[in-house]
Order: structure tokens, then C-alpha cells, then sequence
């Protein structure tokens, strides 16, 4: 018998409705003003990320301006043009408006100038000609004119809005990029400095580069825009910060609260701060010359109203959906709240041992007097279908484990055969060509080179004394003999293969690696390609010599190809422990064009070759990695534009 319908109680009504409102009117705003105030803090953290990483570019950039600078003024001094000029005033004339340099000046280590440009420059010694520097100076007026009355002119600021003596202060000092390179007198070859400088004071070329690279078109709201900023202490001499009117706010201040934390602490500002009559998201950073004191600050900034003024209308807008949606909802619930019943309890009940595990529970509703009632009579036919689908499921599970196992297995067999298969393909194709090539070499060599050798006794003994003016010709023909034949024996001893399953093999890197040189010697002379060995260790590697020959003769192939227009391949050898066991590093290195990405992550399975369908067959770098893992070894490659790195590790024997 069903049980008999039950009124709610008041309580019950209350406590439903306290359920319906409390979502609406009380969770849902708590939650979008949690939201929101976490999403406004999220926006302002990652604009001060922004920022960073914009000070961070700009640094960057500036840092690099020293860099090329120093870069280009050592590649004058080297060159050939400088070290055999007869006049160098007049090819640092030539050289310093293609270099981008303010001046340009040849001198002695203790100050006196051999020539310059401009002309007439009378700088005072540098602090350190000892080294070559690439640094930031200020340089006070009388050292501005001493290289360029120009230069002491364009530093000249003045500082608006602080009267002295009824006229604005005027700022005369100049921040440099300055750039000393040791070099050679010509002509005498004696020690010398070529020092070249670019002046920043109104260098708006600069600030302007920095700010189009940070703060690209589109890359922040309407409204809202980049600035940056170069100060001598705290003095805008290079911005585009702009005043009323459009003109460059050039001798403007930083704040007091800035100036204080840069200028005067040495730290990165890193918050909102007010610029003239704006406030921006901020990042300043100190600028130290070249003995480590700070001398100014680089800034960027972004324009902070326009994210305001979209967090505000943001806010307004979610306060204007949430009471849309109150409105809405709350008479709607109040309405629903009348109409539950007592099966929603039996409903809930069914979820709850259902969840526990019992597929078996049912509702215990037998009549469908309303749509709840109908659902509950709705639930118990689901969850008969779901406790039959659910025996079903298992047993289909159980089989298709069964299944997975006994394929599991078959594709472990198919995979150890494809294996094996590969590795007796590739070690047939090798064996064959290579005993083809030893037997010709041997037959079509090693004849010619008896007769020659047993000519030449012949010839000692026939002119005997009359053979010693021609003695050292007639030697230099014995070691070249002898030489031909060791080439023949490494090239018949790398074809064999028995030396690859030795129990314990050993081998001497160095020395592996010159028996690799005579192999390679065409490819290397056809391909304008140069071998430097680079040998550090004499530890004895575990592994056998062919094989490690074979693993050496791969990557200088390759080496060889990835250099169609030629360059140089470096194998280094050194010690290098792992773990506490004591090995053995081979470094392979070209200068090729590198290894695509998508290549280099399979590069050592097989078939998976760089050099498209006119290549290899893709199985040399799968030998080589089964050859020296098999003697507990890895080996691992990385590649860039410049060029691919193979490093070969290897236990000591």
C-alpha cells in the first residue's frame, strides 16, 4: 500500500522558500562581488605583468644598442681596411654616420687622440682602457664640448616649472652609450682605443623604436596608449610623453615617490604612478653607468583611464543583469515553492543509496497523481535500465579486457619481430655493401700495392748506393704505401660486425675517432667541410671500437650533408660522470642548417629522416642509439639555425 500524502508544515514551506531565495538574493551577489573584485585584482596584476615585461624589452633594446654598438666599432677595429689605412681620420669620417654614431675617436691608451671624427675632439682618458666596455656615462658639459660643441648644445634641457634667479635651471650634463674597443695604431701596430658614442639626451630615434616595438598598433583598448621614457636622474631627456599641445615633455620630473625608490634605493618601480596629469600602470628601473652608479631610469607606462573607466562599465553592467535576472527569477521561485511535495524527499533519498552503490533502489512511488509523482515513477524505470545496462557493461567490460590482454600481447610479439627485423635488415644491407667494397678495395688495391712495394726493393737493390741521393723520395713512397694499406684495414675492419657483440667491449675514443678520419676524408674534401677534434680524455669507453666507429661515421655523414655550402664539424671528447659512474662524452657538432622541430622529436626512431625522399633510408640514428644503449649509454640531439649537436654518452669500460 502506498503510504498516505502528508501536508507540509509551515516550516517546510519556509525552509523551501529560504532555499530558493537564498541563491538568488544572497549567494549569487556575494559570488559576483567575490568575482569581481578578483577579476579586478587579476586585471591590475596583469597589467603591472605587462608593464614588466615591457621594461624588461626596453632594457633589452637599450642593452642592445650598447651591444651592436661595440660590435660594430671591434669589427672596424679588426678589419683589414683599419689596420692598413693611411689616413684614419677620414675612414672614421666615413664610418660614423653608417655606424650611427654622435663621434667616433682613434687614441692612445693615456688619452691622446690619433684621429677622430668630428674633428678636433679632446676627450678626457677613459677610466678603463684596459678591456673593452660597453657603457652608459654622463658626461658634464665641458666633456660634451670637448667632443662636440653640437653635442654639448643638443644635452642642453631646461627644466620647467623651477625659477632660479628669474629664469628655468638649464640641465647641460648628457647620458651617452658609450663604447670602448681595444685595437692597433695603424701602421705601427701599437695599443690603442677606438671609442665611439651616441649621445640619448633628444635621441628621440630611440624611445621611439622602443615604443613602436612594446606597444605595436592594437595591442591595447581604444583610448588607452604606450609610453617610455629616458631619464638623467630624474629628468625626461628622450620621451614621448607629450604635454598639452602635443609638444614632447623633454625636462619634465619623475615623482617624488619614484625618484626616491630608483633613483635613491636602486629598485624597479613596479605600480601605478602619476605622469604629469595622468595616472599610467608604471615600470621604472635604474640605469647605471659604467663604475656601478645609478645615473637615471628607463620607464614604460601604460595609460590607466581607459581600464578604469571598462572595469567601471563592467561593474555596472553585472549589477544591471544581476537584479534583471532577480526580477525575473525570484516571483518564479516563490511560485514553484508552492508546488513541491513529499516524493521529492523520496527522490532525493533514491539519488542518495543509488550514489552509494545500491542500483537496486527505487522510489516506492506506485501513482503518478502530479508531474513530480511522474517523474519518480520516470526515475525507477531509468534506474532499472541503468542497473540492467550496468550488468551488461560489466560483462562486456571483462571481455574486452580478455581481448585487450590478447592483443596486448600479439602487438608486443608483432612489435619484438618488427624489431628484430629491422635490425637484421639494416645489418644485411650494411654487410653486403661493405663486404662488396672490401673485397673490390682489397683485390683492386692491396695487388697494385705489392707490386709497387716490391718494385721499390727491387729498385734499392739494384742501384744500391747509387739509390741514396733519392733516399727521402724513396721513403716518402714507402709511407705512403704503408699508409694506403692501413686505410684498406680500417675500412675491411669497419665492415666487419663481430666486433659489435663482444662480451666486454672497450675502446679507446681518441683514437676511434681517428680511425673514422681516413673513412670520411673524400666526403670531407668533396664538401669544402673541415673535421676539428677536440680530444680530452683518454678513459676507455664500454663499447666495442666498430661499433662505436660505425656510431661516429653516421653522425659525420650526416654532419657532411646537413653543409651542402660547406663549414666545419667539431667532435669533442671528454670525462663526464652520471649518477656517480664514470663515463665518456662525445660531442658531434655542425654548422648545417638544422633539424626541423617536428623531425627532432623522432629523430632517432626508424625510418624518420631530415633529408625528404632523396635522403637515407632513416635507420642510421635508430643503429646507432640500439648501439650505444645497449652498453648502458643514451645518446640525444638538439639543433637550432645555427647548426644540430649530437652528445653521446658512454660508461668507462
Amino acid at each position: 500500500m502506498p503510504e498516505p500524502a502528508r501536508p507540509l508544515s509551515r516550516s517546510v514551506r519556509h525552509k523551501l522558500l529560504a532555499i530558493a531565495l537564498l541563491p538568488v538574493l544572497v549567494i549569487l551577489p556575494v559570488f559576483l562581488g567575490a568575482t569581481m573584485h578578483q577579476w579586478s585584482l587579476k586585471l591590475d596584476r596583469l597589467l603591472l605583468v605587462k608593464v614588466n615585461s615591457d621594461l624588461t624589452v626596453a632594457q633589452q633594446y637599450l642593452g642592445r644598442i650598447l651591444e651592436t654598438t661595440g660590435e660594430r666599432i671591434e669589427m672596424l677595429a679588426r678589419s683589414e681596411e683599419f689596420a692598413r689605412t693611411a689616413d684614419p681620420a677620414a675612414l672614421l669620417d666615413s664610418h660614423r654616420d653608417r655606424l650611427g654614431l654622435d663621434y667616433l675617436y682613434l687614441a692612445r691608451p693615456d688619452g691622446r687622440v690619433v684621429a677622430s671624427s668630428p674633428q678636433g675632439i679632446r676627450p678626457a682618458p677613459p677610466r678603463d682602457a684596459a678591456s673593452a666596455r660597453n657603457t652608459l656615462e654622463v658626461f658634464d658639459r665641458d666633456q660634451l664640448r670637448a667632443l662636440s660643441p653640437a653635442l654639448a648644445a643638443r644635452a642642453e634641457m631646461e627644466r620647467p616649472g623651477n625659477p632660479a634667479a628669474g629664469r628655468a635651471p638649464v640641465e647641460t650634463r648628457g647620458m651617452v652609450a658609450q663604447s670602448l674597443v681595444l685595437a692597433r695604431l695603424p701602421g705601427s701596430g701599437a695599443e690603442a682605443v677606438l671609442v665611439g658614442g651616441i649621445l640619448l639626451n633628444r635621441n628621440l630615434s630611440v624611445i621611439d623604436s622602443i615604443n613602436a616595438l612594446i606597444y605595436r598598433p592594437e595591442s591595447l583598448p581604444e583610448g588607452s596608449h604606450g609610453t617610455t621614457s629616458l631619464f638623467l636622474g630624474d629628468m625626461r631627456i628622450a620621451t614621448n610623453v607629450t604635454v598639452p599641445g602635443g609638444v614632447r615633455a623633454l625636462g619634465t620630473r619623475a615623482s617624488a615617490a619614484v625618484r626616491e625608490r630608483v633613483i635613491g634605493q636602486g629598485q624597479v618601480w613596479l605600480d601605478r604612478a602619476r605622469v604629469l596629469d595622468d595616472w599610467y600602470v608604471s615600470a621604472y628601473a635604474p640605469l647605471a653607468d659604467g663604475a656601478g652608479r645609478t645615473i637615471g631610469m628607463i620607464y614604460v607606462g601604460i595609460l590607466e583611464r581607459p581600464f578604469a573607466e571598462a572595469r567601471r562599465r563592467t561593474v555596472g553592467w553585472v549589477l544591471v543583469g544581476f537584479l534583471c535576472v532577480a526580477l525575473v527569477t525570484v516571483p518564479l521561485f516563490l511560485r514553484w515553492a508552492r508546488g513541491i511535495f513529499r516524493p521529492l524527499e523520496r527522490i532525493g533519498a533514491t539519488f542518495e543509496r543509488v550514489r552509494s552503490g545500491n542500483l537496486a533502489a527505487r522510489t516506492g512511488i506506485s501513482r503518478g497523481d502530479d508531474e513530480i509523482a511522474e517523474l519518480a515513477l520516470a526515475l525507477d524505470g531509468v534506474l532499472a535500465q541503468l542497473q540492467d545496462h550496468d550488468r551488461r557493461m560489466r560483462a562486456w567490460n571483462d571481455e574486452l579486457n580478455r581481448r585487450v590482454d590478447e592483443r596486448t600481447a600479439a602487438l608486443r610479439r608483432a612489435a619484438q619481430q618488427l624489431e628484430t627485423a629491422t635490425y637484421q635488415l639494416v645489418q644485411s644491407e650494411k654487410l653486403a655493401a661493405l663486404g662488396e667494397i672490401s673485397a673490390g678495395i682489397a683485390h683492386e688495391v692491396n695487388n697494385p700495392l705489392a707490386v709497387i712495394q716490391g718494385n721499390l726493393d727491387v729498385l734499392r737493390e739494384v742501384l744500391g748506393k747509387a739509390a741514396a741521393p733519392a733516399e727521402t723520395e724513396l721513403r716518402l713512397i714507402d709511407e705512403q704505401v704503408q699508409r694506403i694499406s692501413r686505410i684498406v684495414a680500417q675500412l675491411l675492419d669497419f665492415a666487419r660486425t663481430d666486433q659489435t657483440a663482444e662480451e666486454h667491449p672497450l675502446s679507446d675514443p681518441g683514437r676511434a675517432v681517428a680511425d673514422c678520419v681516413p673513412l670520411v676524408a673524400h666526403m670531407l674534401a668533396r664538401s669544402s667541410v673541415s673535421l676539428r677534434r677536440d680530444i680530452r680524455s683518454d678513459r676507455p669507453a664500454r663499447i666495442s671500437r666498430i661499433a662505436l666507429q660505425q656510431v661516429l661515421v653516421n653522425l659525420i655523414v650526416n654532419a657532411v650533408h646537413a653543409m651542402p655550402r660547406g663549414g666545419e664539424i667539431r667532435i669533442l671528447v671528454q670525462d663526464q660522470d652520471r649518477d656517480g659512474a664514470a663515463g665518456v662524452m662525445l660531442q658531434v657538432s655542425d654548422q648545417g642548417e638544422g633539424i626541423p622541430p617536428e623531425v627532432l622529436k623522432r629523430l632517432f626512431e626508424p625510418f624518420v629522416t631530415s633529408r625528404g625522399r632523396s635522403g637515407g633510408t632513416g635507420l642510421g640514428l635508430s643503429i646507432c642509439r640500439r648501439l650505444v644503449e645497449r652498453q648502458g649509454g643514451s645518446i640525444a640531439a638538439s639543433s637550432d639555425a645555427g647548426g644540430s649537436t649530437f652528445r653521446i654518452w658512454l660508461p668507462a669500460a
